[in-house]
């Protein structure tokens, strides 16, 4: 049997072991561990083990529980409450004001978590029965919440990049990098969309009345508390690394020595000052926070004083220390964050391992040369064309498989073609997560809808749903065709930080 129609056949069956309901690692390694059985006999067994040593070797995968611990952590200490709050008070009074606050909570909630899940769970939960009580019509916020979730897989520290990273072997630092202008603007589009609309029809999302913000104009009854160490450590520990004094990463285990003080002493009064503000005023501290913890975490990466790994740690740290100095970790808080990130990361670790897996049986065969030679040579189609179908068929495949199973079945293919086609692999990576998000939400099957419907209170019906999703799913292809047209758009990030 012709080596192509091997690669065809495995492709088929793991497409209809998937149809029939089996978990994604499964239906994959399963494929791949008997083609390579049938293939080379019992020397085929060794390449999942293979696959397996190369997963534990993978030093940034490392990454992967750090980052989606934050996010656990930031999520379940209530700190995204405080963030929907402050949006609520200061977006109020824009027509549509409340709406583009959900995309704003978005994008730092993205910058906290890493998972387009998380953000649809903390929208649907907290933004969601506020936007409809204010009297937001409800395929407006539906679609907001949906489209502002989106952002979760772009926005650094994206999981899905660090999955598409290590099939990709690309760089998880630029590949970061490369996706915070294209999350910036899809945000940008998807507000500009929201206030046009809001403008034009006033119903669809009313601003706030006087009355209603009259509230938030009084002194708060819980005060702000600045602690002296936090303070100090903010203007001392930078400007020592200024002047040469202290080295980048010992300023980094001063600063944590500082936070460990801060907590230690946080309850005796010569190290804190209780100030009473506005309640509008002591809200927008609660966005500094969040901002505070992904410099932390970025900066020194960005500067070269960590790596990536190192990075990630120190995010983790930082989201668990606030979360103390805030008084919001407790046992329950703390186990669940720690079983909701065993959970997920054994699970990209399972999908990762049999991608890895099939993918090795792919290159035996020579399948992504016979496909190249298909498209190229046989069939005449441009590179541009070529990557344009590729596109349509992340749109079919979003409308029954998530984001991660798609990367994972059609990597091993998909990946080499478009290096050998010429493309720059960090700019199609962003390309992947936009599309595969625009498949995410695309009617009749897609995943985000019925995630969606599951969600959402009972006055939302799935044809809502539906119809939310089609202007915001314009937004992102209009985003999606700037990026290809003007890959800069993309790339220019991470060139300005590491070099062409």
């Amino acid at each position: 049997m012709p080596y192509e129609l091997i690669a065809i056949v495995m492709f088929a069956g793991m497409m209809l072991m998937l149809m029939t309901g089996q978990r994604v690692f499964g239906a994959i390694g399963f494929v791949g561990a008997v083609a390579g059985m049938m293939l080379w006999g019992t020397g085929g067994v060794e390449i999942p083990f293979a696959a397996s040593m190369k997963l534990m070797k993978w030093y940034p995968l490392l990454t992967l529980p750090m980052f989606i611990f934050m996010g656990y952590v930031l999520s379940e200490s209530k700190i995204a409450d405080d963030l929907y709050r402050m949006f609520h008070v200061w977006m109020g009074p824009v027509q549509g004001g409340l709406a583009i606050g959900t995309i704003g909570l978005m994008v730092l909630i993205s910058a906290m978590n890493g998972l387009s899940v998380a953000g649809m769970a903390i929208g649907a939960t907290i933004a969601l029965p506020e936007l409809l009580r204010r009297g937001y019509d409800k395929i407006l916020v539906t679609g907001t919440i949906q489209a502002g979730s989106s952002l979760g897989i772009l926005v650094p520290p994206s999981v899905v990049l660090v999955l598409y990273a290590m099939i990709a072997r690309q760089p998880v630092g630029q590949l970061w990098l490369a996706g915070v202008i294209p999350g910036l603007l899809m945000a940008t589009m998807f507000i500009i969309y929201i206030y046009i609309r809001a403008k034009m029809q006033p119903d669809l999302g009313p601003a706030m009345t006087p009355e209603d913000l009259a509230e938030y104009d009084q002194v708060s009854s819980h005060p702000l508390r600045l602690n002296f160490v936090v303070l100090a450590a903010i203007v001392i520990v930078p400007l020592l690394v200024k002047l040469d004094m202290v080295a980048p990463k010992t300023s980094i285990g001063v600063a944590l020595g500082a936070a460990v003080l801060a907590f230690t002493t946080r309850s005796l009064p010569i190290f804190y000052k209780d100030v009473f503000l506005k309640e509008k005023h002591r809200l927008l501290f609660s966005g500094v926070l969040p901002l505070a913890i992904f410099a932390a975490m970025m900066l020194p990466f960005v500067n070269g004083w960590t790596s990536l790994v190192e990075s990630s740690a120190i995010g983790a740290m930082t989201a668990f220390i606030a979360a103390i100095l805030k008084g919001r970790m407790n046992k329950q808080v703390f186990e669940t964050s720690v079983r909701s990130t065993l959970g997920i990361s054994c699970m990209f670790m399972w999908i990762i391992l049999a991608a890895l897996g099939f993918g090795a049986i792919f290159d035996g065969l020579g399948a992504v040369k016979a496909i190249e030679d298909l498209f190229t040579t046989q069939l005449g189609l441009s590179p541009w064309m070529i990557l344009i179908l590729m596109q349509l068929s992340f749109i079919i495949m979003g409308t029954f498989l998530d984001d991660t199973a798609m990367l994972v079945i059609v990597a091993p293919l998909y990946v080499p073609l478009v290096g050998a086609l010429g493309f720059d692999l960090i700019w199609y990576g962003v390309l992947y997560t936009i599309t595969t998000q625009i498949a995410y939400m695309t009617p009749p099957f897609g995943y985000n809808l019925f995630l969606m419907r599951a969600m959402a209170p009972p006055e939302i019906g799935l044809k809502d749903i539906y119809i939310s999703i089609i202007p915001f799913a314009a937004v992102m292809v209009v985003a999606l065709a700037l990026i290809m047209v003007f890959p800069q758009i993309a790339l220019w990030l991470p060139e300005l930080v590491y070099g062409k």
